[in-house]
């Protein structure tokens, strides 16, 4: 859940990762953190799903060449948009590479609410890897009818994100780690109906909710995490993080293929829930993810007169 972040910023099912750039601590005060990590995820998934829509008409009428080549172009105009961003900078610190690894390592190191999630989000991801990459699309093809049900289902959850990420801008808690970290567990019912497999409208919910939770999780995930890490070491934190919460992926897709030969894939998608739901649960174990507290609101001005 950066962890959000991950892989995809939006893939399938794909675990929240959040994944909202640490660079928004430098341009939008404190207390507007949470609402602004909300419109910007809301505007990112809302882009990816026209994005998937456009795409399929712009192949149909061009050709797929020429759609890669608009693609291509449109980050060219990306980069251009944000070289005109200003940023009031700092000057550079002097320090090698080595130092500043070190430096990242001893902040993300002293911090266990940070560690355990990232610990945790490495097996959340390499679970839903295999979901996304292999076993999703593998049931869909025996048991649900192909791939316009795993389209339906898919799009459950991309219009789930949507949802989660305007709801993750206006909801506040006391505790966001601990909230985040609860929202991970409608990441496995999906697999669970998969499995099953369950109706086709029912995993689509499930792929909706699980949709939901995720972007809750990412904004209060990235919002976290720029409120608790000092400014000057946001970068090498989020390193540290983007690399821990992936560092298993890989194997979620390569273990799903050989597991679905051995175990059967409805069998290895229940492996993959309990994995979701056993390393959120281990999460929920660390004092420092139950109790971290976000800042008190700042007090409404009281009116003159």
């Amino acid at each position: 859940m950066t962890l959000h972040t991950a892989h995809r910023e939006h893939a399938p099912n794909a675990a929240p990762s959040p994944r909202i750039s640490v660079r928004h601590a430098l341009v939008v005060q404190g207390e507007r953190l949470q609402e602004a990590n909300g419109l910007l995820r809301v505007a990112t998934n809302s882009s990816l799903l026209l994005g998937l829509a456009l795409s399929g008409v712009t192949v149909a009428l061009i050709g797929a060449g020429w759609a890669l080549a608009l693609n291509a172009a449109s980050f060219v105009v990306s980069a251009l948009l944000t070289a005109r961003l200003r940023i009031a900078g700092r000057p550079p610190k002097q320090t090698s590479g080595w130092a500043d690894l070190k430096e990242g390592r001893r902040e993300f190191a002293s911090r266990q609410w940070l560690w355990v999630v990232v610990a945790q989000y490495a097996i959340v991801v390499a679970a839903l890897n295999a979901n996304v990459g292999v076993l999703g699309p593998l049931i869909a093809e025996e048991e649900l009818g192909g791939a316009r049900a795993w389209s339906v289902v898919v799009a459950g959850q991309a219009l789930g994100t949507i949802a989660g990420a305007g709801l993750a801008a206006r909801v506040r808690v006391r505790r966001p780690v601990l909230v985040a970290v609860l929202a991970t567990f409608p990441a496995a019912a999906p697999l669970f109906l998969l499995a099953g497999p369950a109706p086709v409208w029912t995993i689509v919910v499930a792929m909706f909710c699980a949709g939901v939770a995720g972007d809750v999780f990412g904004v209060l995930w990235a919002t976290t995490i720029q409120r608790e890490i000092p400014e000057e070491a946001l970068s090498r934190v989020s390193s540290y993080e983007w690399f821990g919460s992936l560092a298993f992926a890989p194997l979620g897709l390569l273990a799903a293929g050989p597991a679905a030969d051995v175990l059967g894939t409805g069998t290895a998608l229940v492996c993959c829930a309990v994995l979701v739901v056993a390393a959120t649960g281990a999460a929920l174990l660390s004092p420092a993810v139950r109790t971290l507290r976000a800042p008190a609101p700042a007090p409404e001005p009281v009116p003159k007169g």
